[in-house]
């Protein structure tokens, strides 16, 4: 069995067992009439739960994440005595950790900046949802679970020992959603790897050694084939160089090259 082979049923594997877990939420939550929730979920995994619930009608179930437009979120399963108290709910799954650093490292660090630290104290990705990056620090969302630990050790980590640390409700949560920007690139077709050198400004042999790396995913699922072809409307991630969208494709030049608005 080759390795894209290999890699398609391991993740078949793992899509089935997440369903397998969405159903004991629910069904748990029904016998004994109280709520349940999941660990976080990626984009991808939620798609899974959405067809999932539609599927089997299961009623009484919310995808949360902190804010509308959060990136990961927990599947909660309730029961209808909850319904007009889930607020509340939410406060008692979900943390924030706030970090608030001193003025010397005011926009010093970066996204992977915090979630690496985080790794560092062998937090699981599952456990921290998104992580909002502000001027004098961050809000990290996280299971409510953790939470007392995080805001305990977090100091210990030489980048965070000045920093003020403090554990708020969910509600407390500051957002302000990032500017989206929109470039043209130029490509020489719309197969992955030739979009991938041009999003990571890298040859295209760089770009097939990044997606074997397994650092690429295409609407959220990670893809090892260079030559498929994307098409309008998709999500390109590249680890450690952002999340890019394909808006449409705009036309071609002279010598036959592809000009894509993507947004990033």
């Amino acid at each position: 069995m080759d390795k894209i082979s290999e890699e398609s049923k391991q993740q078949k594997d793992r899509d089935e067992l997440l369903k397998s877990k969405i159903k004991d939420k629910i069904k748990i939550a029904k016998n004994k009439n109280r709520y349940m929730e999941t660990d976080f979920l990626d984009l991808r995994e939620q798609e899974i739960v959405k067809n999932e619930i539609i599927k089997n009608k299961y009623q009484n179930t919310t995808l949360y994440g902190g804010h509308e437009k959060a990136e990961r979120k927990v599947l909660i399963a309730y029961t209808e005595q909850y319904e007009y108290i889930l607020e509340n709910i939410y406060d008692e799954i979900l943390k924030i950790i706030r970090i608030q650093n001193p003025k010397e490292y005011y926009q010093k660090y970066e996204h992977r900046t915090y979630l690496g630290e985080l790794i560092k104290l062998g937090i699981k990705r599952e456990k921290i949802g998104d992580i909002i990056v502000k001027e004098n620090g961050a809000d990290i969302i996280c299971k409510s679970s953790i939470s007392e630990f995080i805001a305990s050790n977090i100091n210990t980590l030489t980048r965070f020992q000045k920093s003020k640390i403090t554990i708020e409700n969910i509600s407390k949560l500051e957002y302000n959603e990032p500017e989206k920007q929109k470039v043209n690139i130029i490509v020489q077709s719309m197969r992955l790897d030739s979009i991938i050198a041009e999003l990571a400004r890298t040859s295209r042999s760089k770009a097939q050694e990044l997606i074997q790396q397994e650092r690429v995913f295409v609407n959220f699922k990670e893809e090892l084939r260079a030559s498929i072809k994307i098409e309008e409307n998709s999500y390109i991630t590249i680890r450690g160089k952002g999340r890019f969208k394909i808006n449409k494709i705009l036309n071609n030049t002279r010598s036959g090259k592809i000009v894509v608005e993507i947004e990033k």
